[in-house]
């Protein structure tokens, strides 16, 4: 579990400095709140059933990205692995909110919302599509470069 964590770290990471946020674009960055609470991140990685991953990324492209937004959650990036058998079953995402009680009063909105419930029951009427969802809470290090 602690291996796998820092894996997901690792690229996260690599992702960040080899093609997301540049070092300049990270200090021209302006602070989402100006309390002394810090932005709150949120690692999620879902596994798909067998055979399913194809819905699962449909889903998000076409309902869920859609609601993150609509619900305050803002995305920072999604992210399959390079191995192909593993992109089958995979899928990494991070979110940003304002703080913890932010994320906790988005996630609610957004899983009592009936058109998040219509597109999961629509997207799930071929059969289940999750089959697990791990889901880590970070603060940004005195030094990283996104906060």
């Amino acid at each position: 579990m602690i291996a796998s964590f820092k894996n997901r770290m690792i690229v996260l990471f690599a992702t960040l400095t080899l093609g997301g946020i540049s070092p300049i674009q990270a200090q021209e960055a302006k602070p989402v709140n100006a309390s002394k609470t810090e932005r709150v991140f949120e690692m999620r990685t879902y596994y798909a059933e067998p055979g399913r991953m194809d819905a699962l990324h449909a889903r998000f492209r076409d309902h869920t990205c859609k609601l993150f937004e609509k619900h305050g959650i803002t995305i920072i990036g999604f992210w399959k692995p390079t191995d192909k058998t593993k992109a089958e079953d995979m899928m990494v995402y991070i979110l940003a909110y304002p703080s913890k009680e932010a994320a906790d009063a988005s996630w609610k909105g957004f899983r009592a919302d009936p058109a998040w419930l219509s597109a999961r029951d629509a997207s799930e009427k071929s059969g289940k599509i999750v089959k697990k969802v791990e889901s880590v809470y970070l603060n940004p290090t005195d030094y990283s470069p996104i906060k």
